[in-house]
């Protein structure tokens, strides 16, 4: 499955679990059902820019955008960030206004069942999501799968909670079930806001992956010394920069393979980078350093 089905799926299926939340939550008079039925449309929204924007990244480079387009998945995946912080406050809304005016829960029953069916759905899905993501690199895909994975634990909570209703007839646990959802909702949308924007402002990719950078360059004997590393994210596309010093008297065919060699092997070890690398002459200090 590709990137673009794999969210088309994720519309597919918020689609249902909104139309089901939202029924489920006016039968019963639960706003904790209600509060994952808004939750559930959130991630809908989210699910619709996630298939925009990944199959607008997938486009060739053009006139316009020369390296691509592939920062739309970060402008996606900071758009949905701010979504999830809107939903927290429209849960929180509600669960203070359910706690100065409580009322009773009814059919909690079927609640029970409309929630858990939501957690198994949403489980599978996410799962689907991050392994899609992780192999394609997608940060749009990867949001919209923290989104789902989310609404995992809240729907969880949400059924834990009816259950203790159900037991014990206290149905104020229903706002403070809706208003520990919306905590966990903000937590995801600060680490999803974080990680979006990072890539966004040209942050530098993981040290784990720099450093997979410097031992293909080790690995190359005709590599004098390497500087001025410079990498960034753009969508699923890492960019790598940077210079390499190679003996004096070598040809430009010989620096041309050497080149080669080292973008083959950097693509291999990270794969979708796209890799500049300008050739210097050896510097009187390389010899000391190799010793």
């Amino acid at each position: 499955m590709n990137k673009q089905n794999a969210a088309l799926l994720s519309v597919f299926s918020n689609s249902g679990l909104v139309i089901f939340k939202i029924f489920a939550g006016i039968l019963m008079g639960s706003v904790s059902v209600l509060a994952e039925a808004i939750h559930s449309a959130i991630d809908l929204l989210a699910s619709c820019v996630a298939f925009i924007s990944i199959k607008k990244a997938s486009e060739p480079a053009d006139n316009d955008h020369q390296f691509g387009h592939g920062k739309y998945e970060n402008i996606s995946g900071a758009f949905e960030a701010v979504l999830i912080f809107i939903a927290a406050g429209i849960i929180l809304y509600e669960a203070i206004k359910k706690l100065m005016h409580p009322g009773d829960i009814e059919r909690i029953g079927w609640g029970i069942g409309v929630m858990g069916v939501s957690t198994l759905v949403n489980f599978f899905i996410s799962r689907k999501l991050f392994s899609i993501a992780k192999k394609t690199n997608s940060i749009a895909l990867e949001a919209d799968a923290m989104h789902l994975s989310v609404d995992v634990f809240t729907s969880l909570g949400v059924v834990v909670g009816l259950i203790i209703i159900k037991i014990t007839g206290l149905h104020i646990l229903d706002p403070v079930i809706a208003i520990l959802v919306a905590g966990l909702i903000i937590k995801a949308s600060i680490d999803l806001t974080r990680k979006a924007l990072g890539d966004l402002a040209d942050k530098a990719l993981p040290q784990e992956e720099i450093s997979t950078i410097h031992a293909v360059l080790a690995s190359h004997p005709s590599v004098l010394n390497h500087h001025k590393l410079r990498t960034r994210k753009s969508g699923e596309r890492r960019e790598i920069d940077l210079h390499v010093r190679v003996v004096s008297h070598a040809t430009v065919a010989q620096a041309h393979d050497l080149c080669n060699a080292l973008e083959n092997d950097i693509k291999k070890s990270l794969p979708g980078s796209y890799v500049t690398i300008h050739v210097e002459p050896e510097h009187k200090t390389d010899s000391l350093l190799k010793q």
